[in-house]
């Protein structure tokens, strides 16, 4: 009977990637299906459970059942990945151009951007503070097409161009600040019930601070929408009556 030959070790020798390959799902076994959008989706999903601190390229690689070293051929290195996934968040905020209302658009644009940060506030950070850190012209493209979008509304609108940037900065400050705002941790004692012990306000001397201890209650009850709402009115009641000045006086 003739005899098999076990199989050599180089017979046996297979890539680490091959046997992540092997364990993986079948939608990340074959090249054809492995994409940069797939590992920005994988990245998005670490973040939005552990926080940025948590993605690392090994990581990353081992809940996509890849080889961490052929992610490289996606994205160079972790900051482009960070960038990648501001994009992608970014990428549904959506700017209807066309909207002859441009105070009711940029009020959509707002609650929209509102509602990105309260679905994925692991990454508020890299759509809010990291994008300070880069210059404008260094920034990825796809955080900046909102930008672009919102000023052609307003050049559409008859604003010209550095009327449309005061705007803009003016309603992406306030939404900065509120979305910062609304998402920080603000209670000390969740089982308290006095809203001045709930909210560490005790701490603070009556004599110092006595306005802002009187206003525990308000404090205590943070109505994110309504806060948001009440935001925009005063700032595009602003706006608004500044348009109207200029246009008065052109006239």
């Amino acid at each position: 009977m003739p005899t098999i030959d076990p199989p050599t070790d180089r017979d046996n020798s297979v890539s680490g990637a091959e046997k992540l390959d092997a364990e993986a799902p079948l939608a990340v076994r074959t090249n054809e299906t492995f994409t940069k959008a797939m590992v920005l989706q994988g990245a998005l999903a670490i973040i939005d459970r552990d926080g940025v601190d948590a993605l690392t390229m090994r990581r990353l690689g081992q809940a996509l059942g890849r080889d961490p070293m052929l992610l490289y051929r996606h994205v160079p290195n972790k900051a482009a990945l960070l960038d990648g996934v501001a994009e992608i968040v970014l990428e549904q905020l959506s700017v209807d151009i066309t909207d002859q209302d441009w105070v009711g658009q940029l009020r959509s644009v707002a609650r929209d951007f509102r509602a990105l940060a309260l679905a994925h506030p692991n990454v508020v950070p890299l759509l809010v503070t990291r994008p300070l850190a880069t210059p404008l012209g260094l920034r990825p493209p796809g955080t900046l097409r909102p930008v672009e979008r919102i000023l052609e509304l307003l050049d559409r609108a008859g604003f010209d161009g550095v009327d449309a940037l005061h705007i803009y900065r003016a309603l992406f400050g306030f939404l900065y600040g509120h979305v910062l705002n609304e998402l920080q941790e603000i209670v000390e004692r969740p089982d308290e019930t006095d809203d001045l012990l709930r909210l560490g306000l005790y701490r603070l001397p009556i004599g110092e601070f006595p306005r802002l201890r009187g206003l525990a209650s308000a404090l205590a009850v943070y109505d994110g929408a309504g806060e948001l709402e009440r935001g925009l009115d005063i700032l595009f009641a602003g706006l608004t009556a500044e348009s109207d000045h200029r246009d008065g006086v052109r006239g």
